[in-house]
């Protein structure tokens, strides 16, 4: 299958390489990038020497319209620029950004466009949000997938089995999530130098994260009525990795979570349930598309806590990304992404 990838020198592009350069049915025909344009890949990214001779070239319609699927690992507001015209000539696109998580493109004017409007509302209609746990039939009929953020990849991970079966207080669940530095992207920014990141953490967005209207969004959906959730995203320093705790309130007894969890999650490949009593790790999934989870409730009393951590490059990007792909293309589901984590 011929690939291109929109935006390769990102820290979602180069491990988006790392896979798709591994990936037995994927051919790279394109890489762009504006500004290294000319430039070999491996001179960049120098991990994929020997797998990968392509230079970056400049983003086209011509070059790109004659892959089969093309990723967009580019900022909010660039693949939607251009989706029109692919879906037109029949590409089946994945965008990393989140041009098409949103499905109201008022809402997305709102949060990402600065007043903006969106540039292809009725592309946007066509989209599926492309988290496989959740939409993995609509995945496999798709040609345009919005990649779901790495917050709301963990955090909604967390919650599906609780909000499914009704379980918990909808109105007054909260999300404190940790991420490394790499969730910031590669773009030099202050917060994110090693002397200002390094031996701190804070927490940011407190009064409202980009992701929130997803995450928000994605939980009403699987609750099948309105959900409120406080979400509070904090930087940690670390390089990759979100760890999001997730609390929530029974609204009723007796039930065995952990049954719960093991029996939606049992046919998934990339969500692993840990044992009772577990504290799953960030760098357990290093590297890796697993989720891990585990479920508590302290003191044995009416408030779940359920921890969820994955690799915010893989899991929550680029691993997600392929792993959609291989469901739309009727590929082996783990194929190219079944890599053990690093430790250490």
């Amino acid at each position: 299958m011929k690939v291109g990838i929109v935006g390769g020198t990102g820290y979602t592009g180069v491990e988006l390489l790392r896979l798709l350069v591994q990936h037995p049915e994927v051919e790279l025909t394109a890489v762009t990038s504006r500004s290294e344009a000319g430039q070999r890949v491996d001179s960049l990214y120098p991990n994929l020497r020997g797998y990968l001779d392509l230079p970056f070239s400049e983003p086209s319609l011509d070059s790109l319209g004659q892959c089969d699927l093309v990723f967009f690992a580019t900022p909010n507001g660039v693949a939607m620029k251009m989706a029109r015209e692919l879906v037109d000539k029949g590409v089946k696109i994945i965008d990393l950004a989140a041009d098409f998580r949103l499905r109201d493109p008022l809402l997305w004017s709102e949060w990402y466009g600065d007043g903006e409007g969106h540039a292809c509302p009725d592309v946007l209609e066509q989209a599926v949000y492309g988290l496989p746990e959740i939409n993995r039939d609509a995945i496999a009929k798709a040609q345009i997938i919005a990649n779901p953020g790495c917050y709301p990849t963990a955090v909604t991970l967390g919650y599906v089995p609780l909000l499914e079966a009704g379980l918990v207080d909808t109105a007054h669940l909260i999300a404190d999530s940790k991420s490394g530095a790499s969730g910031a992207g590669r773009q030099a920014k202050l917060g994110t130098l090693l002397c200002e990141a390094g031996e701190s953490m804070k927490a940011y967005g407190v009064p409202g994260h980009r992701h929130l209207p997803e995450i928000t969004q994605e939980l009403t959906g699987i609750a099948g009525g309105p959900v409120k959730i406080t979400f509070v995203p904090h930087l940690t320093p670390m390089i990759r990795g979100i760890h999001a705790t997730c609390y929530s309130t029974l609204t009723t007894s007796g039930e065995d979570l952990q049954a719960l969890y093991e029996k939606r999650y049992a046919d998934e490949p990339f969500v692993d349930v840990m044992e009772p009593g577990a504290h799953p790790e960030t760098r357990s999934v290093r590297g890796s598309n697993q989720c891990r989870i585990a479920i508590h409730q302290p003191q044995g009393g009416d408030v779940v806590v359920v921890l969820s951590v994955i690799d915010n490059l893989v899991k929550g990007a680029a691993g997600q990304a392929v792993h959609n792909m291989n469901i739309m293309s009727g590929f082996e589901e783990t194929l190219g992404i079944n890599q053990v984590a690093l430790i250490p």
